[in-house]
């Protein structure tokens, strides 16, 4: 079907374990193409009706479990582990592993390595099958490696939200494994250590300071501007793993502490267009998904900040300290 496992087969067991007579699918944006043809074959071989969330999806934060109550027996989905969240409805969590060789990307990687002895290993969930395997090259090219369970993370999983994986580890480096920059970015902003990407789906390693320091300069840019800022908006999303209003509450007292004004907004899903009416706020605060103010500052017409750099604003957290945004997960 595609380079990822949507294991068909132990899907159509658990529905029909589960008597489920209704199923809601659920995918991440770049595995959406396949839900037609796993509906498909979920109704030919269960007496089951199939319902699709075509509605984006960000994650295990992000489980359509309220939107689906009532509706159905059982969603299936793809592509993230659960969370330490209650979900609301019976949920069958597919890692969608990849099948992507990574041979080539850890071998381009041991260049940038070659001076570090301890290395941290981490991925995403679509990588873990083959981290012991990663781990095993690594090993044999003399390194040795550190792999860690995070809290509500799995062994050597980061997310966008959770880095807990790498914190405390008495790593010289660290490599990521897996596509992109925001991951490696969180790392190297929590542990100011070497922090390199092997990227199997470019084929590619790369160091992130470059990216980092980029990044860095935009998010100074945006604590600057929002410093004339006198009436905020802190943003609180409605999806159950990303919601954090004793948050938005504490962002609204510091802000009175200092002589502004705070409103909490509470949106689904978060846009410019739905911040459109109130455009006579001069800044945001986002204490949904972290990565929204980081990957989508540009699109904002008002500066958009994490709450972390609220307190930079406010002199009460030392720029030297800056770390990506987390939700705090309690197992």
């Amino acid at each position: 079907m595609s380079i990822h496992q949507l294991e068909l087969t132990y899907i159509i067991k658990k529905i029909k374990e589960l008597k489920a007579f209704i199923v809601g699918l659920q995918f991440p944006e770049g595995l959406k193409v396949h839900a037609i043809k796993v509906a498909r074959q979920i109704e030919l071989k269960t007496n089951a009706t199939v319902i699709i969330s075509a509605d984006p999806c960000y994650g295990a934060c992000d489980v359509a479990d309220v939107d689906m109550r009532g509706l159905v027996d059982v969603i299936v989905h793809f592509g993230h582990r659960p969370l330490p969240i209650d979900y609301d409805v019976p949920v069958i969590f597919v890692d969608a592993s990849s099948n992507i060789d990574v041979h080539g990307c850890i071998e381009n990687a041991m260049n940038f390595l070659e001076e570090y002895n301890k290395i941290g290993l981490v991925t995403t969930t679509q990588h873990l099958h083959i981290l012991d395997e990663v781990a095993d090259l690594l090993e044999h090219n003399g390194k040795k490696i550190l792999i860690n369970k995070g809290i509500g993370t799995t062994r050597g999983q980061v997310l966008g939200c959770n880095f807990s994986a790498i914190k405390n580890m008495d790593a010289d480096a660290f490599l990521y494994v897996g596509s992109g920059n925001f991951h490696a970015l969180g790392i190297k902003l929590f542990t100011h250590k070497p922090v390199f990407v092997a990227d199997p789906y470019l084929g590619e390693a790369r160091e992130i300071d470059k990216f980092a320091d980029r990044i860095l300069r935009i998010r100074y840019a945006r604590i600057a501007k929002a410093m004339e800022a006198e009436r905020f908006g802190i943003i609180v999303s409605s999806k159950k793993g990303q919601s954090r209003l004793e948050l938005a509450k504490n962002l609204k007292n510091m802000l009175n502490e200092e002589g502004k004004e705070g409103f909490i907004l509470f949106l689904d899903d978060i846009s410019p267009k739905l911040l459109l009416p109130f455009m006579d706020l001069d800044a945001f605060i986002m204490t949904a998904c972290p990565r929204i103010a980081i990957d989508d500052s540009n699109i904002y017409k008002k500066p958009l900040l994490t709450p972390k750099e609220l307190e930079i604003l406010f002199k009460r957290r030392k720029w030297e300290n800056y770390e990506i945004d987390e939700i705090k997960y309690t197992i």
